[in-house]
């Protein structure tokens, strides 16, 4: 198998998200990835180490690009209230998750298998993630919407106390009617802890 054009990492991850939407994270290979890209799968292997590595980088690329590049709007928006940006901000991360585990769900099979093996790459992204709430935060402190604090400590509780609404290890619960309510509640406790 031979292909003209120059492999890079870009071309091996696309390949490797088409391959895995296609067969699931379970049952594709490097080999079907090497196919779709006409080369070997020796070829791939000297851009990635190893299958895992591959899959963290396709999970690594796909929470970029489908979590935190659009998340980063909202976060980077300075206009308007913070209270409102910080809700739109947990229902579009929310949104987003709940969508992808029912709407792209190999891609998000694969996400949720990586969190258990992958620490130090979720952790990165979870870290990208409060930083956006921080800043969201910051912003309101400095307005005066919200109490003084610490605002890093306070995005990572937020964090961690909506958890339930966007970890994939809950995905199951939000099939449940009464998770919107649930989140409501969640977010007027977290209201009273920061106005």
């Amino acid at each position: 198998m031979n292909n003209d054009l120059p492999l890079t990492r870009e071309a091996i991850l696309d390949a490797a998200e088409q391959v895995l939407r296609r067969f699931g994270p379970d049952k594709t290979s490097v080999v079907d990835i090497a196919k779709v890209l006409r080369v070997s799968h020796g070829t791939v292997y000297r851009h990635f180490a190893s299958k895992a590595s591959l899959r963290e980088a396709v999970t690594e690329r796909w929470l970029h690009k489908s979590i935190a590049e659009p998340l980063e709007a909202i976060a980077g928006n300075v206009n308007g209230s913070a209270v409102e940006r910080l809700k739109l901000w947990l229902e579009a991360l929310i949104h987003a998750k709940q969508s992808f585990s029912l709407q792209d769900s190999e891609m998000f099979a694969m996400y949720a298998a990586v969190t258990l093996d992958t620490i130090e790459m979720i952790a990165t992204h979870v870290d990208c993630l409060i930083e956006q709430i921080a800043r969201i935060i910051r912003q309101g402190m400095d307005s005066a919407e919200f109490k003084p604090g610490q605002p890093e400590v306070l995005a990572r509780s937020i964090f961690i106390a909506t958890s339930r609404f966007h970890h994939p290890a809950h995905a199951r619960e939000w099939l449940a009617e009464t998770i919107d309510a649930d989140f409501d509640a969640v977010w007027n406790l977290i209201l009273l802890g920061i106005e």
